[in-house]
């Protein structure tokens, strides 16, 4: 097969699973308003990254090998900013209950992958690492689109419960700021992995 579907479901589900911009919002959206009421914004943020996934198998990725230059630097620069991000991750404080006020809904997640970095980066290390050369355009963006699209339906949802869980266990006790202090760090660490492996996200 001219994708390596194995390697590629298991990368993805380990970089849709670990903590980047959108599973913080998940969490939070989750702590905030509980797993129920997030759902929509869950479904929104799934379906987001098809947005990038597409014009990028026909046609942006190709960019990439005409201006080098500018996708090192903005890969320097989302890095940075999912750091910045992990900062305030760092410290969040939770909120429990069930949230007064309107959940953000289906509108409000699709466009939290467009605007992440870790989503580019991930996608890019798909195509690039992941996908034989020659193969159809067609066929490599529809897998990598449901490989992810997959990985995401199982893994999103389990963030959006786990703020809603975390929130009722321990929002305003010692452990919730050694919690987000964790969080950060292991965010962190995957922006360390995509500057030094070579377009891992």
């Amino acid at each position: 097969m001219m994708i390596a579907l194995a390697p590629i479901l298991i990368f993805f589900a380990s970089q849709v699973g670990t903590p980047g911009p959108a599973n913080m919002a998940l969490l939070a959206t989750g702590a905030r308003f509980g797993l129920r009421r997030a759902l929509p914004f869950v479904g929104g943020v799934a379906v987001g990254k098809q947005l990038i996934i597409w014009p990028m198998g026909f046609g942006l990725i190709g960019l990439q090998d005409q201006f080098p230059l500018v996708f090192a630097a903005l890969k320097y620069v989302s890095a940075a900013y999912i750091i910045w991000l992990a900062w305030k991750v760092a410290n969040l404080r939770l909120v429990t209950g069930d949230g007064s006020g309107t959940a953000p809904g289906f509108m409000a997640g699709l466009i939290v992958h467009p605007l992440n970095p870790k989503a580019w980066a991930m996608i890019t290390a798909g195509f690039t690492n992941f996908v034989a050369a020659g193969t159809p355009a067609f066929q490599a963006t529809a897998v990598i689109a449901v490989s992810l699209f997959v990985c995401q339906l199982i893994l999103h949802p389990l963030w959006c419960w786990g703020g809603d869980r975390l929130a009722a266990t321990v929002a305003g006790k010692p452990a919730e700021r050694w919690l987000m202090w964790a969080l950060a760090a292991l965010t962190v660490l995957s922006v360390l992995f995509v500057l030094f492996q070579g377009g891992a996200a």
